[in-house]
């Protein structure tokens, strides 16, 4: 019974939206209604807060047990992974939510718990390989390359990127776990020693439950024995710490500028400064660009066929491949501004209102990089290894990264041959292609997971692939001057995403994620250049609204 109330909601949410409605507004009064009438028919349950949090619970409840010395304990930690995917996979079957953004979250949050929760559980095993950047209690514990005092430093793990999976490195870790935890009394916020490496804490519980909730948060790992690739190295006198050098004085040097284009800040005032800034312009031209869309039904629809709005130049209007090229160029920058604006929040939350004050070390201008997104110039370098690989930004590069390691690993394969480099960008794609079609199929509208998602994210290994080969076996880096391979890695970028990308942006469409107002007050429409009847003031209606339901399950925070 239960699944084919599934299968009937599934199939009620993917039907298509009647193409006569008036305005953007009605297209979500629309969503609204149909939200409301699977969930009062019981064809669907309402996401709600806090028991979206179950699955995960179950995961942290698992990790702040000490399985290191138990079989038992290890198996049971699998149970516990186990039944969060069960949860999760259930939430992505039956869970729907209101908000087009949060529709599209349900899914998309919900697939990345697992491969998250997989890429440090079942790949890599974060109690014995992981260790974080924190502080001793005093100066007086620490010294001779090993810093003791709730922490563990080796001279060999100084540049914040070892490997400590297994080998040499790993039993000291292991060894050294004991001296760790006897001297832990003090909370991460009261500490004022020098900065060592934390293995994982045998006690007290708080500051174990501190160490596992920051390893399940840091999808980057900066500060992390397992940083991602693309992330500057920490100021010098982080590393001199680090390396022993209890007296290495702490101060604000140069900001650090990695390969890809990420900024790394050390001084709190200089990063704030730069975000806020970098905030205020994203927010106008975040703001323009929403105005700019709701004039346009493509973005209520997903449909490439209807008319292009009327204030575009006739040149534009009269063309279905330049109406097409401004839409696609449209949504790319929702996407990217977006992004780009959440992204620069963290910095500012943690650095800026919290503060190592409240959360240690996490709240150091240098724990927060300014940046997600690289420098667009490895796009002009690399064509769609550039983008997706140095550009883009690197959010769950190591959920994908960790299945495709372990892939080339069970093969026999170099991870720098040709064999190991294309599985793994086969299968990093794959895994983004599913995170994708998972938010799309927790939308309302007349989404298509997997052939438009899923098909786009694939399209993209084949297009890295059949280009970097290109390049390779032909080389044309010696071939041509390098102003010409940009102008034509620009021009592959641009005709690629021109056959490709509607696969993903009709089905955001389609489903109704263009309708989301990222802005609470814009000053476009207040100026008049928004639909008539449009104000300025924009976050109308209910954002979210607590839901009182029949059980403890179904009620709560509902978006």
């Amino acid at each position: 019974m239960a699944n084919s109330k599934t299968l009937a909601a599934h199939r009620q949410a993917r039907l298509p939206i009647p193409k006569d409605f008036a305005s953007h507004r009605d297209v979500l009064a629309f969503y609204d209604n149909r939200y409301y009438s699977l969930i009062e028919a019981g064809d669907a349950v309402p996401f709600t807060y806090p028991f979206a949090a179950v699955g995960a619970l179950f995961v942290l409840a698992a990790l702040l047990v000490d399985y290191r010395r138990s079989r038992a304990r290890r198996l049971g930690s699998y149970v516990a992974f186990g039944v969060m995917c069960c949860f999760q996979v259930w939430t992505i079957a039956t869970n729907r939510a209101r908000n087009p953004a949060a529709s599209f979250g349900v899914g998309l949050v919900s697939a990345f718990g697992i491969m998250w929760t997989a890429a440090i559980m079942i790949f890599n095993d974060c109690q014995r390989d992981f260790r974080r950047i924190e502080r001793a209690e005093d100066r007086a514990l620490a010294g001779g390359g090993k810093v003791q005092g709730n922490g563990h430093a080796d001279k060999g793990l100084a540049n914040g990127s070892a490997e400590v999976s297994g080998g040499e490195n790993a039993v000291r870790q292991r060894r050294a776990t004991k001296e760790v935890v006897e001297t832990a009394t003090k909370g991460p916020t009261q500490r004022q020693g020098p900065l060592i490496w934390q293995a994982y804490p045998e006690g007290p519980m708080i500051e174990r439950l501190d160490w596992i909730a920051d390893v399940f948060c840091s999808f980057r790992g900066v500060g992390w024995t397992w940083q991602s690739s693309g992330i500057p190295k920490p100021p010098t006198w982080v590393e001199a710490q680090l390396s022993g050098d209890t007296e290495a004085i702490e101060k604000a040097e140069d900001v650090k500028v990695s390969r890809t284009g990420i900024r790394r800040f050390s001084d709190r005032r200089a990063l704030l400064k730069a975000c806020l800034i970098n905030l205020a312009i994203g927010y106008v031209v975040l703001d323009a660009i929403k105005t700019l869309g709701i004039h346009d039904k493509y973005m209520w629809y997903g449909d490439m066929s209807l008319p292009p709005p009327d204030f575009l130049p006739d040149l534009i209007k009269n063309s279905f491949v330049l109406t097409k090229y401004y839409r696609l160029l449209v949504c790319l920058c929702a996407i990217n501004l977006a992004l780009w604006a959440i992204f620069k929040m963290g910095p500012v939350f943690f650095v800026g209102i919290l503060g190592p004050k409240f959360v240690g070390v996490r709240g150091e201008a240098w724990v927060n990089p300014a940046d997600m997104f690289g420098d667009f110039t490895h796009v002009l370098d690399s064509g769609l290894a550039g983008w997706w690989g140095a550009w883009w930004h690197q959010t769950f590069r190591f959920a994908f990264q960790q299945p495709g390691d372990f892939l080339v690993r069970s093969l026999g394969l170099k991870p720098r041959s040709v064999g190991g480099k294309l599985v793994s960008t086969w299968v990093a794609f794959f895994l983004s292609g599913v995170l994708h079609a998972s938010g799309s199929y927790t939308q309302l509208g007349d989404t298509r997971p997997i052939t438009g998602p899923l098909a786009f994210f694939l399209s993209q290994a084949l297009g890295v692939t059949v280009q970097t080969a290109l390049v390779q076996v032909l080389k044309l880096d010696r071939i041509f001057p390098k102003s010409v391979r940009q102008a034509a890695n620009l021009v592959i970028v641009a005709v690629w995403m021109y056959f490709t990308a509607p696969l993903l942006v009709d089905d955001f469409a389609r489903g109704g994620i263009w309708l989301f107002e990222p802005v609470p007050f814009s000053i476009f429409r207040g100026l008049g250049l928004g639909p008539e009847g449009e104000r300025c003031w924009c976050w109308y209606g209910r954002i979210v609204e607590w839901r009182s339901g029949m059980s403890w399950w179904d009620t709560g925070i509902a978006l």
